[in-house]
């Protein structure tokens, strides 16, 4: 997990090959199908360009959308044997959609050469989906044909710095130990506050959750309010805000005045500030700095960072039954 966080850098430098690319077709409109780590840089892609016309599907099938000729639907499934990608790939193939692949290998790659459909064999390096979000981000650009974000992403990973995103997780991991944490940030960062919060799941092997400002002003908030009544149930969180200096000045205002609020009721909160010159810098830096924390989290409490025994465990579990 170590090297794997390093070799981030390596990633965003990755050149997809498009196979089949005579059959890619051209459009302005897509749809991700991907479980778990596999969908995660399709997030960010929203994060990236807000107006991009992209739906993520994590689920079995397709999304319901209107006139869906009219989309690239791309399957990504980092091992290639994901059920639910397998799904979307399939009825794709059945209603003859435009369609395309990203995965290492597996069932899915073996169906898209099958059915002469463009694919990304991703490379396998033995690492978990999580991991391989550099792989997955370029080659999604890749098959939208963007090619400007793909040259910024390249500039980004000779500016980003691993070491010292690791000292900052280093040292949060330790102010976190024994605690819950929280991630909030605005709306339009809510990627990466999802991409925080599953870091901490899959890789620090703790319990996490993630809202966004505004509208846990409305209602989440109000479950921290119960003073000595409920303070059993309140003691272990630790809030930790994504502040972004381009947020919305009424956002950054709710921040504060939030992070106040829950100082002065005994919280502890943290800042993480999305700091960089572009937002891919912003990105992949608050994405390392998540990276480290949920590795040292993991290290602190003597567990393993990489495995996730508990999906492999689950998904035995169904096989059976089925």
């Amino acid at each position: 997990m170590k090297e794997a966080i390093k070799n981030l850098k390596n990633q965003l430098k990755f050149e997809p090959i498009i196979e089949n690319k005579e059959e890619l077709i051209l459009t302005k409109n897509f749809v991700v199908c991907g479980m778990g780590g596999s969908h995660l840089a399709a997030d960010l892609l929203k994060t990236w360009n807000p107006s991009l016309n992209l739906t993520v599907h994590h689920d079995y099938g397709l999304p319901s959308l209107a006139e869906l000729n009219n989309y690239l639907i791309i399957i990504s499934s980092y091992s290639g044997d994901t059920e639910e990608a397998i799904d979307g790939f399939n009825e794709s193939i059945a209603k003859n959609l435009p369609l395309a692949c990203v995965s290492t290998g597996g069932k899915l790659l073996e169906l898209a050469i099958e059915h002469k459909k463009p694919y990304i064999k991703i490379p396998d390096t033995g690492i978990e989906p999580r991991s391989a979000v550099g792989f997955s981000i370029t080659s999604l650009l890749a098959l939208m044909r963007e090619e400007k974000a793909l040259l910024e992403i390249k500039e980004t990973a000779d500016i980003i710095d691993v070491n010292k995103a690791e000292k900052e997780g280093k040292l949060l991991a330790e102010k976190l130990k024994n605690y819950i944490p929280l991630i909030y940030s605005s709306t339009k960062n809510k990627a990466i506050a999802n991409n925080w919060k599953i870091r901490f799941n899959e890789t620090g092997k703790i319990p996490s959750f993630y809202n966004t400002l505004p509208e846990l002003n409305h209602n989440e908030m109000v479950g921290f309010d119960g003073g000595k009544k409920t303070k059993k149930l309140l003691e272990h969180f630790y809030f930790i805000f994504l502040q972004d200096d381009t947020d919305n000045q009424r956002i950054s205002l709710r921040i504060e005045t939030l992070k106040e609020m829950l100082s002065k009721r005994g919280f502890l909160t943290e800042t993480s500030y999305l700091s960089g010159n572009s937002i891919w810098e912003k990105i992949f830096t608050s994405l390392l700095i998540a990276d480290w924390t949920s590795y040292y989290t993991a290290e602190q409490y003597g567990l393993e960072a990489q495995e996730t025994k508990i999906v492999s465990e689950f998904k035995s579990i169904i096989k059976e039954v089925r």
